[in-house]
């Protein structure tokens, strides 16, 4: 699980070190990870996220993004905003 982490993070913060979105599709689907194995993902991933300095929304949250704002949607398990 680990390892799956650290690839997919390491791959959203290439394309975007500041802004990072991790979808439903892409973890249940693509990673085929079971609900439980996706909430797992969920609390590693968000632990790396907030020890890296980022702040981190999860569905339906409100988060701030270049002076916008926005609601985490359905289909995203997660936001991650570099500070």
């Amino acid at each position: 699980m680990l390892e799956l982490i650290d690839s997919i993070l390491q791959e959203k913060m290439d394309l975007n070190e500041n802004l990072i979105k991790i979808k439903f599709f892409e973890i249940r689907v693509t990673h085929n990870l079971s609900e439980v194995e996706t909430f797992e993902f969920i609390r590693l991933a968000r632990n790396k996220l907030e020890n890296l300095g980022y702040n981190v929304y999860l569905t339906n949250a409100k988060y701030k993004y270049q002076g916008k704002q926005y609601i985490v949607q359905d289909n995203e398990l997660m936001v991650a905003i570099k500070e």
